[in-house]
């Protein structure tokens, strides 16, 4: 193991994954982890879906304007191809990615790769999203962050879409979609029926 400038030593491999709703601060939890991680002078690379291109096509946004340089991708098999000789991998929007994710980011970890993921983990409709559920499973740390429900102030628990809209994927940001917890999202279930 070897020491760097954090102080934190440098650990085997490792699947750590930010999840929670739309506006929980999972994105800025993915930047300050690469940027702790740029600061202790390892090797990062930040991959995420070429498809989210709201704030920027080659950056990692945050809600909060927070940026941090990436390499947006088609597919997962693409991060092994691209990370070799990294240090940390960071995946951003993981819910978008094929399932083919899940084993990426085990053979990255088997390789002594820090791999930190962030994606929803359910998606509008309160159903489990793409592989973050998986990557939750195998994962050796999983962060749960929440966003506070825009109606009630409690913990926010899915994010709700307010636009008519059957598409599992529909890029937005509060135009489309607010935070709520489990008993305003049912409020807002019923509303939609109306």
């Amino acid at each position: 193991m070897t020491g760097n400038l954090a102080g934190e030593a440098h650990r085997p491999g490792r699947i750590e994954v930010v999840c929670g709703s739309m506006f929980s601060g999972k994105t800025e939890e993915l930047i300050r982890r690469m940027r702790r991680a740029q600061f202790a002078r390892q090797r990062v690379e930040i991959f995420k879906p070429s498809i989210d291109v709201r704030y920027s096509e080659d950056d990692v946004v945050s809600h909060d304007q927070n940026h941090i340089p990436s390499t947006p991708i088609d597919s997962s098999a693409s991060i092994l191809l691209l990370a070799s000789n990294i240090d940390v991998v960071g995946i951003d929007e993981a819910q978008f990615f094929d399932m083919g994710l899940v084993e990426v980011c085990n053979e990255l970890a088997y390789r002594g790769v820090r791999v930190i993921i962030a994606g929803l983990d359910m998606d509008y409709k309160g159903v489990p999203f793409g592989p973050i559920p998986a990557l939750c499973a195998i994962a050796d740390e999983v962060t749960k962050v929440h966003a506070i429900c825009v109606r009630c102030g409690s913990l926010a628990y899915v994010s709700h879409r307010k636009v008519q809209n059957d598409r599992r994927v529909l890029l937005g940001e509060t135009a489309e979609y607010e935070p709520l917890c489990r008993e305003c999202y049912q409020k807002a279930l019923q509303e939609d029926k109306k």
